[in-house]
């Protein structure tokens, strides 16, 4: 049998776990910054630093020959919170799954306050968080566990986790996301959304899944019975 996954409390990324952005939209963008930096960025180039896929995209700049704050400060530029929003999307299956948390729920991200609160607003799901932590550079970027703990500190929860008096879980879709879990003393969940071939490597966690939905469901009778994934 798989692993409970009863947890006394639930903390999730955002991008790439609940929501994700149109191709098109990740596209024009990374064009009109290659514009502006004189160099032009393919799809695999683009979904790469967009998504994450190949490790750490300071790393990946700096192996193409480009400083990342350089880089940055032109994305952030050309990138409007708006636009943003009104091309991204609901995973179903985080809908659904979100949909039977009878546990206090925070929100950790990496994107910047501007762009979580497009998001959240424009996708009409803001009321699925009991707290919203973005990281930035004073508080920390996971795998620092500073976000993570203060969302723990937000939500009122945590302080049973020494003692194994109470359980908590961090899900997203990155090793960083796992890494942010495991340093704060929870548990790291893993969806992969692009498939380990795309991604290039396998995500350790403690459980792996394709969809939120594998994961048994917590709080309350739904009359469905849960799905487990195997790793």
């Amino acid at each position: 049998m798989a692993p409970s996954t009863d947890y006394d409390f639930w903390l999730l990324d955002l991008d790439g776990t609940l929501i994700d952005v149109e191709p098109g939209y990740v596209y024009s963008v990374m064009d009109e910054v290659g514009d502006r930096m004189g160099r032009s960025f393919t799809e695999r180039e683009s979904e790469l630093l967009w998504h994450g896929l190949g490790g750490s995209r300071d790393a990946l700049l700096r192996q193409w020959g480009h400083e990342p704050r350089e880089f940055w400060t032109v994305f952030h530029a050309v990138e409007d919170p708006i636009a943003r929003a009104e091309h991204s999307f609901v995973y179903e299956d985080a809908a659904a799954f979100v949909a039977t948390v009878d546990r206090p729920v925070g929100l950790v991200t990496h994107s910047q306050q501007y762009l979580a609160d497009a998001a959240l607003e424009t996708l009409d799901i803001a009321d699925w968080f009991d707290t919203v932590v973005c990281c930035d550079d004073e508080l920390g970027w996971k795998p620092d566990p500073a976000p993570v703990r203060l969302a723990m500190s937000n939500l009122g929860v945590g302080r049973g986790l020494a003692s194994g008096a109470e359980r908590g879980v961090l899900v997203g879709d990155g090793p960083q996301d796992v890494g942010a879990a495991w340093n704060a003393g929870l548990d790291g969940i893993h969806v992969e959304r692009h498939g380990h071939d795309r991604r290039g490597s396998c995500v350790l966690g403690d459980r792996r899944v394709m969809r939120l939905t594998e994961l048994r469901r917590v709080g309350g009778d739904t009359g469905v019975e849960p799905e487990f994934a195997s790793d």
